[in-house]
């Protein structure tokens, strides 16, 4: 008896929205979010579960005067909500299998490539810090290579935090282009990423 009056009670709210009102909208909203969220996280992380109900939800409002439901509203819900999930874990699994396959052919690059080009590439790599101005020079090595922090870099220089940040990013910006085309091995060789 429940499910009947509610299908009742979706079917009146959603011939409001239909018609263009937004309280109707709000009280499908405020009753279906919740459950739907739930349910898509049995799926996918809450974060993408929320994402995917707030899409659903948008969609339905922004398409309201086209929409028909051969089945009952909240089954339509779900199911939407389902095949979101399903296509959202899909895209997941191939971006992870993409980024395996990139991570196993550039160890594979590592491995036969010889020890002179690995020395090739810090010498590259080393030039390039050579070539930066010294401000940003002396800002980034202190703090790459030395693990100091911005505060302590700015009582050594004597110069305010937000400056040694503008200078680190300074340098980071013209080595990622001097380095642009070594890059890929730079992520592998330098755990803590380098230019990041």
């Amino acid at each position: 008896m429940k499910k009947t009056s509610q299908a009742t009670d979706d079917s009146f709210l959603l011939s409001a929205m239909q018609r263009g009102d937004k309280k109707a909208y709000g009280t499908l909203f405020r009753r279906y979010y919740p459950m739907l969220c739930t349910y898509a996280n049995r799926f996918v992380s809450l974060e993408d579960a929320e994402e995917i109900v707030q899409d659903i939800m948008l969609w339905l409002w922004e398409n309201r005067e086209a929409q028909i439901f051969n089945t009952s509203f909240s089954q339509y819900l779900y199911k939407t909500v389902y095949h979101r999930s399903i296509n959202q874990l899909t895209r997941q699994q191939s971006q992870l299998r993409a980024e395996t396959r990139y991570y196993e052919y550039m160890l594979e690059m590592l491995q036969d490539s010889d020890f002179s080009q690995t020395e090739d590439l810090k010498k590259h790599i080393s030039q390039a810090i050579q070539a930066l101005p010294a401000s940003y020079r002396e800002a980034f090595v202190m703090h790459r290579f030395e693990n100091k922090s911005y505060k302590e870099i700015a009582d050594i220089l004597q110069v305010s935090p937000q400056t040694v940040n503008y200078r680190i990013q300074q340098a980071l910006k013209q080595l990622r282009v001097t380095l642009k085309d070594y890059l890929p091995l730079i992520l592998l060789l330098f755990p803590k990423n380098l230019l990041s």
